[in-house]
């Protein structure tokens, strides 16, 4: 669980880039990570309501060569979508940059609150993912409670909620 301010952005960046180096992430999907985070964690302090804890919450799981990262909030007035991004607009353009970043990303709305997240590709540095679990998910109990994933509980996971899903 992250504070509803702005200092949760480059606090959750910093400690992200040593969970994914750690985890044998390759430079340049952190690099992209760096950028999905910090775009996800902006609109929901900007847009969204905190948590009821006051809180908001980042997660973050692997599932082989891919990373999906994901955003809680307590909700706001308007959906989650990418806006035109005009060159003229001082803002409106973070899940425009997403959407080129990432493979997919998509929003899930679950008792309350509404979740963003973001899929990458993300093999492991040196190009070998043999040695990649299946599924795992990052140490980041800072951060927040991260969801059960195994095996059967996974599925659950991703489809208990309703959700709209935006290809790259």
């Amino acid at each position: 669980m992250l504070p509803h301010a702005a200092s949760s952005v480059s606090l959750a960046r910093r400690r992200l880039s040593g969970e994914l180096t750690a985890a044998g992430v390759c430079e340049s999907a952190i690099d992209d990570a760096h950028v999905i985070v910090s775009e996800l964690l902006s609109n929901a302090l900007r847009h969204a309501r905190p948590l009821p804890s006051g809180q908001i919450r980042l997660s973050w799981a692997r599932y082989g060569d891919a990373l999906e990262f994901a955003v809680t909030d307590g909700g706001s007035m308007t959906e989650p979508r990418k806006g035109p991004g005009t060159l003229s607009s001082l803002g409106g353009r973070g899940l425009g940059i997403v959407e080129v970043l990432a493979e997919s990303w998509g929003v899930r709305h679950d008792h309350g609150s509404t979740t963003v997240w973001a899929r990458v590709d993300a093999p492991q540095s040196g190009g070998s993912s043999a040695s990649a679990p299946r599924m795992a998910h990052a140490v980041l109990t800072e951060f927040t409670d991260l969801p059960d994933t195994s095996a059967s509980h996974a599925a659950t996971w991703h489809d208990a909620a309703p959700r709209r899903v935006h290809p790259a």
